[in-house]
């Protein structure tokens, strides 16, 4: 049975104690909480205090959680997305990586998601590897069980499924670095069928995020505006035996996100309803007459 849940990204104008209540109010059974400035800010004061509030909430409404690390402006309030695992200031990074375990931890969450970084101009590819796969295995560290799911980002050093394997390949594949699955991201630039690919990495799922796209364009849309086909692609879930959270990826629509959010979980819910085409029967072969007649 697939778990539904809605990104805190796409609430950004809201209370995180408000967009909880309207996430679970709306149905869904869990949140992907991007850690932010408004958003249970992990450089803020009193922090055990708010985490400990936040994890009474969650489990006063019944919401499963998953932390996220996508905050735009958290780290620098000029460089979006900076510094990364691949800038020469990496360790604000890291340790931001490893306050976000930290806080998934004391959450009770089931994964934190993180990804790599645009590579810098002024690091050359190797190098960039190098950074990345050494701070992958420093936030390993301090995971402890927790799960960490890496997220290949259109446009960053890693991008595609085939980029996550060769990372998992560089840290020895440890069991705790699975992977975070955009299906959007899938269509945008995949090359197999987004079903197809949710069923080649089916074992390392430990995060899923859900919204749609079109080929090339890494933009996240609405259900319905970009080409998934989704009753597959929720059935090929389902067939893959994953039971973690399948989140609504929506960073862009907090200007009207109530209901943005009650339309997606209305559009998934007739979309995991919709049964499988039944494949058509085909005829009998007529059976030949009789050379000899009637008797």
């Amino acid at each position: 049975m697939i778990r539904l849940g809605y990104g805190t990204n796409g609430f950004a104008n809201h209370r995180l104690t408000d967009a909880l209540d309207i996430i679970a109010g709306l149905g869904y059974e869990g949140v992907a909480l991007t850690l932010d400035h408004h958003h249970l800010d992990p450089y803020g004061g009193g922090l055990a205090r708010r985490v400990a509030a936040v994890a009474d909430h969650l489990r006063t409404l019944g919401l499963a959680v998953v932390v996220e690390t996508g905050a735009r402006y958290l780290l620098d309030p000029r460089r979006k997305h900076a510094p990364t695992l691949l800038d020469d200031d990496r360790d604000r990074r890291i340790d931001f990586l490893c306050r976000a375990v930290a806080i998934g931890r004391d959450l009770g969450a089931e994964a934190v998601s993180f990804w790599s970084g645009v590579r810098p101009a002024h690091v050359d590819q190797d190098h960039a590897w190098e950074r990345l796969v050494d701070g992958c295995a420093r936030v390993l560290e301090t995971a402890d069980g927790l799960p960490l799911g890496f997220e290949p980002e259109p446009g960053m050093l890693v991008g595609t499924i085939a980029g996550w394997r060769r990372l998992r390949r560089a840290l020895g594949a440890p069991d705790g670095f699975g992977l975070t699955l955009d299906l959007g991201h899938c269509r945008c630039n995949e090359p197999d069928p987004v079903p197809d690919c949710v069923a080649a990495v089916a074992e390392h799922l430990v995060n899923v995020q859900i919204d749609d796209m079109r080929r090339g364009t890494h933009e996240h849309l609405e259900f319905g505006e970009g080409e998934i086909d989704f009753p597959p692609v929720l059935r090929a879930l389902t067939a893959s035996g994953y039971r973690g959270l399948v989140a609504v990826e929506l960073p862009r629509h907090s200007h009207a996100a109530p209901d943005v959010a009650a339309r997606s979980l209305s559009f998934l819910h007739a979309a995991a309803a919709t049964p499988a085409p039944v494949a058509a029967v085909p005829e009998p072969e007529p059976v030949p007459a009789s050379a000899g007649g009637a008797a």
